[in-house]
Order: structure tokens, then sequence, then C-alpha cells
């Protein structure tokens, strides 16, 4: 059985904003590692219920936060002007998970934005991670957005749902949401992260820290040839890439699904006590 629990954690530079954070943990097991999810632009982490709950069973304690103007986080919606202060919220979701779980060997997993956000925690704090996971991480750089960034107006054209998986019922779960952003993207946002994917590339790799990176082949949102050049950056001496035939974008949420938290978990038993 999983319990999870809610609580506000103070976020933003001063303290004041608040963060949607939570945890999942198995009530019959203590757990041997420490995963914490970073999710991705425009969602919360409420959508990955079933893959905090497969990763409890496989031994893990869990725990994440709706980043600022995210899901049920305080901030304008989706409105992020300096993704460093995101990569800092992050660290404070690490520190309030290691008060209770100080020796877990740390599995940091990131999804599209997420994805970034984890790799640039990593560059940040190497000493903070055991091992690094990334999913469909928007990295090296991201075509779309520097199409956004160019463009004299930002078009309001909400994300395709049929890019995020072969199963109907995510597209249409994920469109009937409501503390999923719909509108469109900000261009305070998108220069934001398009000055953090530098930031990134400057950084460079991560060195021993093992990589898993995972994506989807027809992914349309995040295309695997944008993302190799961040990962050529990143990668150090342990880097291993899956790329999943005929998945798109939501790896996590895909017909194999099964497959692909198989190997996260294959991965993170590697640095298990």
């Amino acid at each position: 059985m999983i319990s999870t629990r809610e609580w506000a954690l103070a976020g933003g530079p001063d303290g004041s904003a608040r963060l949607a954070a939570r945890a999942w943990v198995s009530t019959e097991r203590e757990p041997t590692w420490l995963a914490i999810l970073v999710h991705g632009y425009g969602e919360h982490l409420g959508r990955y219920g079933q893959v905090a709950e497969d990763l409890c069973a496989a031994g893990a304690v869990v725990y994440g936060a709706d980043h600022r103007g995210h899901g049920g986080s305080s901030g304008e919606r989706v409105l992020i002007d300096d993704y460093a202060g995101v990569v800092q919220d992050v660290h404070r979701v690490i520190t309030q998970a290691r008060t209770a779980y100080r020796t877990l060997p740390l599995v940091l997993i990131g999804h599209s934005m997420g994805g970034m956000i984890a790799a640039r925690y990593a560059q940040v704090y190497p000493e903070s991670v055991q091992a690094l996971v990334l999913s469909g991480p928007v990295l090296g750089r991201w075509t779309a957005a520097e199409e956004l960034s160019a463009a004299a107006e930002i078009p309001d054209v909400p994300i395709d749902p049929a890019t995020l998986s072969r199963d109907p019922a995510v597209g249409r779960a994920y469109v009937e949401d409501p503390l999923v952003w719909h509108g469109p993207f900000k261009r305070t946002t998108v220069n934001a992260l398009l000055t953090e994917l530098e930031r990134g590339t400057t950084a460079g790799s991560v060195g021993s820290l093992p990589l898993l990176w995972v994506h989807g082949h027809e992914d349309a949102l995040v295309p695997v040839c944008d993302t190799k050049v961040g990962i050529e950056r990143l990668a150090g001496e342990d880097v291993t890439a899956r790329i999943f035939p005929g998945a798109r974008h939501e790896v996590f949420n895909e017909t194999n699904r099964e497959e692909v938290l198989g190997e996260v978990i294959r991965f993170a038993h590697r640095f298990t006590v």
C-alpha cells in the first residue's frame, strides 16, 4: 500500500512563494532509494501518481513539487523569469526529503522541461545526486522555443494532446485536467528557457555521474535530434540511451510504459543500498 502526503513548501527567492509538494512511500517496506520527480512545462506533479507508485513498488520513496506558476503552486501561470530559481526550488524539495531520508541514494528524474531543470541541478549540485534520469528532456537546443522567441507574436495554440502518447486516454485526461496550462507560451518563459539551455551547454559534462536518457522516437514536441545535441555535451563516463520506437513525448505514459519504467528501475537499482 502506498501512502501519499501533500504540503505547502516555501519557495521563491525570499521564501514567500508556496510550492505544492508531494511524497509517496510504501507502508509495507522500508525504502532503499530516494527518487525526486521533476515535471515538465505546463503540467503538474499530480500527473505522475502512477509513476510514483510504480517506483515505490520498486523500493523508492518519491518526492517532488509543482514548479512555481504550475499546478497547485503559487505564481502567475507558467511564468518563469529565471530557471536558476526553479533549480533552487528543486534543491528545497531535496533538502526537505533529506531530513527524513539522509543516507538513501538519490535518483533525480526529470521529464521534458523538467529534464533541463534536473540536468542543471546535477551540474550545480553534483555532490547531491547519485544518478540522473532524463525523459524526453529539453536539452542542448529546442527548435520550437527558438521559433517562438523569434516570432513577432507568440500564437495562442495549445499543445496537441495527440503528441503525448499513443494512448488516447492520456490526451483526453490532459485536456480535461484543470491544473494543466492550456494557453500560449509566455515570451519571458521562452527566453528564460533558452538562457538556461545556454547555461547548461556552457557547464558541460556531469563527469562520473551515471545518466540514463529515455526518449520516444516519434516525439514531435521535443525531437530526439534536438536533445541529442545537449546529451552529447552533458554525458560523462557513464551514459545509457534508450530511444523507444513509435513512442511519443510522454514515455512514462506510453503504451509501453512498463518497458520504460523497467529501464528506469533497473538503472536505479544499480545504486540501492
